[in-house]
C-alpha cells in the first residue's frame, strides 16, 4: 500500500512539471513542483520576511477552531433534541431549510459589516459552514436508531434519560462523526475563503491574496499545498478518534 503511495504522488509529481514545461512555460502564471517545493520548505521555516507560513498556519487554525467547536456543540445539541423530539423539529426546521442553502460565502458581507475584519468575523463564517452538516448528520443518526434497541432497554426498566445516553446517543455516534469529518472540511475550506475575502488580515487565505498581488505563484501553491496538509491531517485527527470511540463496531462493519 505504502509503495502504491508512493507511486501515485510521483506520477502526480511528473506530469505537474511536465504539463508547465509542455503547456504553461511563464513563471508568472503558474510554477512546476521543482520550485514550489524548495519555497515551500523556505516559507515553513520561516525564512521569506514578507510570508511567515508558521505563523498564518497558527491564525488560521486559530479561526478555525473559534468557528467549528462553536458548530460542534450547537451542531450536536440541537441536532439531538431534533432527532429526539418531533416538536422540536417541527419548530426549528422550516428556519433551518430557510438559512441551510444559503452559501458560507454570501455571509461574508455580514459578517464584515456586523463584525469588521476580526477573528470573530472568520469565525462566523466558519461556524456557518460547518453548523449544518454536524446538525443534520446527528438529527439522522438519532432519528435512524431501531426501535427493537429502545424498547429492549424500556423493557429491562430504563428510564428516559437513560435510554437517551446508554442507547440513543451511542447508536448515534457513526452518524455523529460523519457529520463531524464533513463539517470540519467545510469548516476548514471555509477558513481559507473567509482569510481570502478579507474577512481577516491574518492567515492563510490572506497570504494567498497578497502573493497573487506580487505575481508569485510558488508562494500561493505552496500556501495551498500547507493548506491541503493541513485538511488531511485534521481529517485523520478525527477518524482516529472515530476508530477510538467506536471500538464496539470492529467486527461488526466492513472498514
Amino acid at each position: 500500500m505504502r509503495f502504491l503511495t508512493i507511486i501515485s504522488i510521483f506520477l502526480f509529481l511528473s506530469f505537474w512539471e511536465a504539463f508547465y514545461w509542455f503547456f504553461i512555460k511563464d513563471p508568472f502564471l503558474f510554477s512546476p513542483p521543482s520550485k514550489v517545493i524548495p519555497t515551500f520548505l523556505r516559507l515553513i521555516l520561516g525564512q521569506d520576511p514578507s510570508f511567515y507560513l508558521p505563523t498564518d498556519i497558527l491564525y488560521s487554525i486559530y479561526h478555525y477552531f473559534l468557528g467549528f467547536f462553536t458548530a460542534l456543540v450547537l451542531g450536536i445539541s440541537i441536532g439531538l433534541l431534533m432527532g429526539y423530539s418531533k416538536k422540536t423539529e417541527a419548530l426549528l426546521f422550516p428556519i433551518l431549510e430557510l438559512l441551510r442553502p444559503i452559501p458560507p460565502i454570501a455571509w461574508i458581507p455580514i459578517a464584515i459589516l456586523l463584525l469588521k475584519l476580526t477573528h470573530a468575523a472568520a469565525a462566523f463564517i466558519i461556524f456557518i459552514g460547518s453548523f449544518f452538516p454536524i446538525l443534520l448528520n446527528t438529527r439522522n443518526g438519532v432519528a435512524n436508531v431501531e426501535i427493537k434497541f429502545i424498547e429492549a432497554a424500556m423493557t429491562l426498566g430504563a428510564k428516559k434519560k437513560d435510554v437517551l445516553t446508554k442507547v440513543i446517543i451511542p447508536a448515534a455516534m457513526p452518524s455523529i462523526f460523519t457529520g463531524i469529518r464533513v463539517g470540519s472540511g467545510v469548516a476548514w475550506m471555509c477558513v481559507v475563503a473567509a482569510e481570502l475575502f478579507g474577512v481577516s488580515a491574518y492567515g492563510l487565505g490572506y497570504q494567498i491574496e497578497i502573493a497573487r498581488l506580487y505575481h508569485a505563484p510558488e508562494i500561493v501553491i505552496s500556501y495551498m499545498l500547507a493548506i491541503g496538509l493541513i485538511g488531511m491531517l485534521l481529517d485523520r485527527f478525527y477518524r482516529i478518534l472515530e476508530q477510538k470511540t467506536l471500538k464496539w463496531r470492529r467486527g461488526l462493519v466492513f472498514e
